[in-house]
């Protein structure tokens, strides 16, 4: 049994709800390696799939299909990026109070254990400085407490990718963005610990291994241990298999796709260009077995 990541690489519960069940539906998936380019299948009947993590910033389209999996038998957890950034770094994520309220149908449901927040990334800025994040993560928190356990976090990696969305960014709007110092790293995680804890909601730093000490604990963001205690008897032994530096995760199978997701945030590691996720939303068929991929649609976004 495989524990399925739906997914890193895009947002399947906010574009692709449709999609997804489909392939559960049909029992199984084709997902392409995005450094190799090979094809695999995958089999996502209810007796192969150990646990599905599910990363999203919206999951209103999803919640109509959770009888459906409960019915089917799949144990779930949803990791759940709640950041209430400004509109200039995430323009098309819903607004504060659905994300709320959607946390609050998942918890309900699945219990606060399985709902894992994540303010992630911690984005200081001319417009976001520390001060705003200590006042809007004590909001999101007050909003989260009773509806979480814990909180995954980290800072922004500017990669050359996010690099070039920020450099447009501030040509457009004069908006610059900081690479916190390390110090100024540690000092904020620690006061966004203390908020947390006010809340019943411990601290995870994902990918930043030097924020780890005290409140503050390391992220296994594919959490075998977890699961294992949520779902017991679907969780065997599960090798670490960490996806970039001081990663925690342990091995999963991602069914996703790199430059699919349109939430087109400024910040986002996953999509290299935006007008591409755009395209491949559109042209998207929900009846396929493969999200995206294949020398065709290659060609295809090419010429658009």
């Amino acid at each position: 049994m495989k524990i399925i990541s739906a997914s890193r690489r895009t947002d399947i519960p906010a574009f692709y709800s449709e999609w997804f069940m489909n392939r559960i539906r049909a029992g199984y998936v084709r997902w392409q390696n995005p450094f190799s380019g090979v094809p695999y299948q995958v089999s996502l009947r209810p007796e192969d799939v150990s646990a599905i993590v599910f990363w999203s910033k919206n999951y209103l389209p999803l919640l109509p299909y959770l009888d459906e999996l409960d019915r089917l038998g799949y144990r779930m957890v949803f990791h759940f990026t709640i950041t209430g950034l400004p509109r200039p770094f995430e323009p098309n994520v819903p607004e504060l109070p659905d994300l709320l309220e959607s946390a609050r149908h998942l918890a309900d449901r699945c219990g606060p254990e399985a709902v894992l927040w994540r303010y992630d990334p911690v984005l200081v800025s001319s417009l976001t400085s520390v001060q705003y994040h200590l006042s809007r993560f004590k909001e999101i928190a007050g909003g989260m407490e009773g509806l979480t356990r814990r909180c995954h976090f980290s800072f922004p990696i500017f990669y050359d990718k996010v690099l070039r969305n920020m450099g447009k960014l501030s040509g457009e709007t004069g908006i610059a963005c900081y690479d916190l110092p390390k110090d100024d790293c540690i000092e904020l995680s620690l006061q966004m610990a203390d908020i947390g804890a006010n809340h019943g909601i411990e601290m995870y730093s994902c990918c930043g291994d030097y924020l780890v000490a005290g409140k503050i604990k390391k992220a296994h963001c594919v959490d075998a241990e977890l699961l294992g205690r949520l779902f017991p008897d679907r969780i065997g032994s599960i090798p670490k298999r960490p996806t970039r530096k001081q990663c925690g995760c342990f091995e999963s199978t991602d069914i996703g796709a790199y430059n699919t997701c349109p939430h087109a945030c400024v910040y986002c590691y996953a999509n290299a260009n935006k007008g591409v996720a755009l395209w491949v939303r559109t042209h998207h068929d929900p009846a396929s077995d493969m999200l995206a991929g294949g020398a065709r649609t290659n060609a295809e976004r090419q010429a658009w």
